[in-house]
């Protein structure tokens, strides 16, 4: 089964726990704290597989957690580090944050990283917060956790040329004699139903790859037919191939097919229209060809070069291999993300831009003060409220972030009830 488009859920390790811990060797008087640091949680790391074709794999695991680093120990011992967990995908396979829509990743090469969820760091120990004020802190942290989200996986099939067409025009033919692959060759519409990888090789020794994707009907931007399920993959391809029937037998008029393919390129992204297209007009062995491809090149006038070829008997297939190859050689990358309009490839414009808040402050309807934030929120996760100076520490750091006084603001009075997560606490003034 071919699976281009999942989504899936992954997050980092947590961060081991620092230790609170004290020497105790029988002649070190005073010894101090000996506790160690938690060792850091795995990262979740997406790698390319170039043997990978589809995104099947996802279909059956969707979860996938990485291992938390090991707990500090004693006499300063640190907690192991966790291994980073590896996940192989397909070349070709982009990486968006389901939430934002943000593309994280775009992973195309053999060997490509990328870091989509990093473990959280290991809690210090308390011998990391000794000062000569407090030189036996029973103090430590807890291991931060790691960073989660859901993401979407989409695969757009890495290939410089892409076949696009209505249904039965001779795509999968075209790409059957041209090349290695073997796609489904049927006499009837959306034989092809998912997209055929070929690579071809013309006579003096150039190279690409070729993609067959399915048929392409009116209204196949808005879910039309099965084409709109691949219009994804167009989006990599360098040159569009325009395969057309000038046999006519199907009852379509040649000339409409190739203006209403090109609308719905245009209608599902702007810029399929800047690729370089070649025509092909196809099956020009059946009676009626040769007068339908006259007709046709009246319409789209002497700019517009058309290759008459038969797929089939396997005419004229060099001279459009050959300027399929030509075309390759000046055609420009498409990149799929557009970069920020102040930003070049020789210099980068920074904007100050004002920190966000790490807090917000809302109420329940019970009255209480609700406070949520993921800095907050991970500050709570870190902190041991079995010790009083963890405790105590908690709360000078949420003082230091203004929470305190944005409480006041709000209308918060002693004794009032504020609630962060499952944890509830009084105000106090």
């Amino acid at each position: 089964m071919f699976v281009d488009h999942v989504k899936v859920y992954v997050k980092g390790g947590d961060g081991g726990d620092g230790m609170v811990g004290f020497r105790r060797e029988k002649y070190v008087p005073l010894g101090g704290p000996a506790g160690g640091d938690g060792g850091n949680g795995g990262d979740v790391i997406f790698e390319v597989e170039e043997g990978l074709r589809t995104l099947m794999d996802f279909r059956y695991k969707r979860i996938f957690k990485a291992d938390r680093g090991v707990h500090g120990g004693s006499k300063n011992m640190h907690g192991a580090n966790a291994d980073d967990l590896i996940i192989k995908v397909p070349p070709g396979t982009v990486v968006k944050n389901e939430e934002t829509g943000e593309v994280i990743a775009d992973l195309v090469e053999h060997g490509q990283k990328a870091v989509i969820a990093r473990g959280g760091r290991g809690g210090r120990g308390n011998s990391r917060f000794a000062t000569p004020a407090n030189p036996a802190p029973e103090l430590s942290e807890k291991g931060e956790p790691g960073f989660e989200l859901n993401v979407e996986l989409e695969l757009k099939v890495l290939a410089d040329v892409g076949l696009v067409g209505f249904p039965s025009v001779g795509k999968s033919t075209l790409l059957s004699v041209v090349s290695a692959a073997k796609p489904k060759i049927a006499p009837y519409h959306f034989t092809t139903i998912v997209p055929n990888l070929g690579m071809v090789e013309t006579e003096d020794h150039r190279s690409f790859a070729m993609a067959d994707l399915p048929g392409l009907i009116e209204g196949a931007h808005e879910g039309v037919g099965l084409g709109h399920q691949f219009l994804r993959h167009i989006e990599r391809t360098r040159v569009i191939v325009h395969v057309i029937d000038m046999s006519g037998m199907e009852g379509r008029d040649p000339y409409e097919d190739y203006l209403t393919i090109n609308e719905e390129l245009k209608q599902y992204n702007l810029r399929l229209t800047e690729r370089p297209q070649i025509i092909v007009a196809n099956k020009m062995d059946m009676p009626d060809s040769e007068e339908n491809l006259k007709a046709f090149k009246e319409k789209v006038g002497s700019d517009m070069k058309v290759f008459p070829i038969s797929a089939i008997s396997r005419q004229g297939l060099q001279e459009l291999l050959f300027a399929v190859a030509d075309m390759l050689e000046v055609a420009p990358e498409f990149p799929l993300e557009e970069l920020m309009e102040e930003e070049t490839e020789t210099s980068v414009m920074y904007k100050y831009q004002a920190k966000q808040e790490d807090f917000t402050i809302s109420r329940d309807d019970d009255g209480a003060f609700v406070l949520a934030g993921g800095s907050v929120e991970r500050l709570f996760k870190m902190t041991d409220f079995s010790r009083e100076d963890s405790i105590r520490r908690f709360s000078r750091q949420l003082r230091g972030m203004g929470i305190d006084d944005a409480l006041r603001q709000r209308g918060a009075k002693d004794g009032d009830t504020v609630r962060l997560l499952k944890f509830e606490f009084e105000f106090i003034e």
